[in-house]
This record gives C-alpha cells, structure tokens and sequence, in this order.
C-alpha cells in the first residue's frame, strides 16, 4: 500500500490546523528506508515556527484517530511535530510539541491530548529525517534542522531500552526489531531499516538466538504471522541489551 494518501492528507491537515506556523513536512522512516512493509508505520516529521496550542494538538488527535489503524485497509500514522526553536539550535534533550503513534490510541480514545515536553527519541527522529532529504512541504530538513552529534544519538537510543523491554510481551516483534536496530546504529553510526537491521544483528547473534530474530523480521516483511509458536523470545531480548549496553560503554560519549 503506497504512502501517499496518508501523506496528502496529513500535509493537508498540517496546513489547515497550522497555517503560516508551518514551515516544512518530511517523510522518514520505513518509506525513506527501503519501502513500507506491512507493518510498517507511515512517518511523519512537521516543523512549525511557533508553539502549539492546546486546541491544535486536540484537533490533530481528533482526526488521526480517524484515518490511522491497523488492519481494514488502514495504514499505521507516526506524526511528530516541533517547534524549530524547540530543536534549533540543538540541545539535549530536545522538545517534542506533539506525538501521535497507535501504541498511545487508547489514551487518546480516553480523551488525552499530548503537552509539549523534552522527548530524547527526537535525536533518532531527526537523524532520521536529514538523511531521508524527503520533504513533503518546505524546503530540504537541513534548512530547518540542526545535525544530531553523534554522541546524543547514542544516548537517546539508549536511554528508550527499558521502556521498549516493558513493551516485549505486547509489541513483541517490533521491540525486538528497534533493538537490534538500536544495536546496528551504536556499533556502525549508520541507520538501517528494521529488516535490514535484524539481518546484521542476526549475523552476530548467538545460534540459538537467530530463530527468534528470523522470526521478527519475516512478520516485519510480511512473510509469516504474528503467533509466536514455541519460541522463546526473551532470552532473544536480553541478549540484545547486553550487547547495546556493551557496544554504548564501548563508544564512551565521544562524538
């Protein structure tokens, strides 16, 4: 399923709840590494000139929950916004005006409206984003953007393991699939795809841990279903902590 309506719509959306405080819109993600899966989300980054209100980040939670899902012909929509002064000129932690992602719906079918706050997962989203180059609206992200050192991109990708662990027993397949994504950008700087990710991680793992790897990445690609079977995935997991936290302690904080 091509991205492309999910994108003219949230472009739309962004110019009609923004106005001129919109100054660009940029695909990253699965789209700008290699092609959405099936799973894949749609990835959105938007940069406005100023804050958000209360009532804009209502409104934009109002009509993602429409047109995002799983299943039914629906496609999966992570919509970040910030504030240029908010990330430019860089500092750590940056400042997330708004996210939307489906692992937070049942928030906000109960109401909830994300608050601006600091957000390190930004310093991968950004990353992200300049190298993608891919703007829907505005000009190239580096007119915008300032380039994450390296040093923090290590750091925030880090610091998001322990929530990810939480997540293993509901989101199985992805957490493994971000850690060993996780593991490929501390050890190589470079940013793969999760597919791509899982084949260089798999490479380096253990034997008895490749199946469970194997496994993620053919559900990422659409080639099995999601049942688990008789794997045991969290050994699979904690290796993989293991050795992030040893390539993390391996780097230092050197940019």
């Amino acid at each position: 399923m091509s991205e492309q309506p999910y994108t003219d719509h949230l472009v739309q959306l962004l110019r009609t709840t923004f106005g001129d405080s919109l100054l660009g819109v940029y695909l990253h993600g699965s789209a700008t590494l290699g092609g959405l899966r099936p799973h894949s989300d749609v990835d959105v980054l938007a940069v406005v000139r100023e804050s958000t209100v209360h009532e804009q980040r209502r409104l934009l939670v109002e009509e993602l929950l429409k047109v995002s899902g799983v299943g039914e012909g629906l496609r999966p929509v992570e919509l970040t916004v910030v504030a240029q002064d908010g990330v430019r000129p860089w500092r750590y932690p940056p400042v997330c005006e708004f996210l939307y992602g489906e692992w937070l719906r049942e928030d906000f079918e109960r109401g909830r409206t994300p608050a601006p706050g600091p957000n390190p997962d930004l310093a991968p989203v950004l990353t992200m984003v300049l190298l993608a180059d891919a703007p829907l609206l505005g000009p190239g992200p580096a007119e915008l953007l300032d380039p994450v050192p390296a040093a923090d991109l290590r750091r925030a990708m880090v610091a998001g393991v322990p929530e990810l662990m939480e997540e293993l027993a509901t989101d199985t397949w992805n957490v493994l699939l971000t850690l060993a994504r996780v593991w490929s950008t501390l050890d190589t700087g470079g940013i793969r795809s999760k597919d791509a990710a899982a084949a260089w991680a798999a490479a380096r793992l253990p034997a008895e841990h490749r199946p469970v790897l194997a496994r993620a990445r053919a559900v990422y690609l659409g080639e099995e279903d999601e049942e688990r079977g008789d794997l045991d995935v969290r050994p699979c997991a904690e290796h993989l902590v293991r050795v992030i936290g040893e390539s993390y302690a391996s780097k230092g904080t050197a940019s």
